[in-house]
């Protein structure tokens, strides 16, 4: 008889061949069309700051961990995506010293001040992304308009986002009348002022769709999430289309798509269970559109996120499955 089946061991016995430099390195290719987008749309200021904020980021993760006598993991990728979807979340303008600082604070605040890769509980980009937005709110809100739609020869020309025009035109006027979204395909190529890879619905649902067919993510959290955008935008627009945008305005601007399928579904901040992960898309969804209707940011996704993160514990301790044969008793 062989020996071999008389090993004991802890879980899991089954390998699945998966590992976090495959996992982190195929959420790279999946943003490769944002990125290819972004330098698009932005010009060569999209690539400088998508190249420093992944060299800052591993840099600064491979000094912390020898700092705090760590093993160096630079290699398993989650430094490198960091990197990016911070850099995706900045505007194109920004200097690049912000880019540097932003990109450690990901790394030493969202990331290794709570023990590494597995133990951060909020989303390092978004953690990066929402310092540098309170603290340097004229850098982080000084839009590019995209080159793609003017002249090569010319440099940069500030715009405002959508949902930035549409608050703003709300605040001057009292209502929306007069205030129109253009054409819908604008924001679907990405024809729009936003942040790098934000912008163009179209890039991020092919890296979502390649993401979704290796299984690296369920739909559970990105369609509860922006179903839950569309419908309670939709109620208030309903009830008066003056003072709201419609419900596909508030899906094809902003960061909700960036958010949803590259944010929300982060493995180590969102819930385990399928469950959960519609409860925590939900209560994503309504914070944005909460934020984005009576809020004085134009923009909530960032926020709804790192909201529902720190919710994550609780929503996986009331949502987790019942033992087999659990049956409820009574209380006498």
């Amino acid at each position: 008889m062989d020996d071999r089946q008389f090993i004991l061991s802890s879980s899991p016995h089954i390998h699945s061949g998966e590992s976090t430099p495959r996992i982190m390195y195929s959420v790279g290719v999946a943003l490769v069309p944002a990125m290819f987008m972004g330098v698009y749309l932005f010009g060569f200021r999209a690539p400088w700051v998508m190249l420093l904020s992944v060299v800052a980021g591993m840099a600064t993760e491979a000094g912390a961990q020898r700092m705090m006598g760590r093993k160096v993991t630079v290699s398993d990728g989650s430094a490198m995506v960091t990197g990016i979807l911070l850099a995706l979340n900045l505007p194109p303008t920004v200097p690049w010293w912000l880019v540097v600082v932003g990109s450690a604070i990901a790394i030493v605040i969202g990331k290794q001040i709570y023990g590494g890769l597995g133990y951060n509980p909020f989303n390092p980009a978004l953690v990066a992304r929402v310092i540098l937005l309170i603290s340097f709110p004229v850098q982080m809100t000084t839009w590019a308009k995209p080159i793609a739609a003017l002249s090569r020869t010319v440099d940069v020309v500030t715009t405002a986002t959508p949902l930035g025009a549409m608050k703003t035109h709300l605040l001057v006027k009292g209502t929306l009348e007069g205030f129109t979204m253009g054409e819908l395909w604008n924001p679907f190529i990405g024809n729009i002022g936003g942040c790098i890879g934000e912008t163009s619905v179209i890039a991020l649902l092919i890296g979502a769709g390649f993401l979704l067919y290796r299984g690296y993510i369920s739909w559970h959290i990105p369609i509860t999430f922006i179903g839950t955008v569309f419908i309670l935008s939709g109620i208030f627009w309903l009830i008066n289309p003056n003072q709201h945008m419609n419900p596909v305005f508030h899906m094809l601007t902003g960061g909700l798509m960036l958010g949803a399928f590259y944010m929300a579904t982060d493995m180590v901040t969102s819930p385990v269970t399928y469950r959960g992960m519609m409860v925590f898309g939900a209560g994503c969804g309504a914070i944005t559109v909460i934020i984005r209707l009576f809020g004085g940011y134009p923009e909530g996704v960032s926020y709804s996120i790192l909201l529902m993160n720190a919710a994550t514990p609780l929503i996986d301790r009331y949502m987790r499955p019942k033992t087999f044969g659990w049956r409820a008793v009574s209380p006498r």
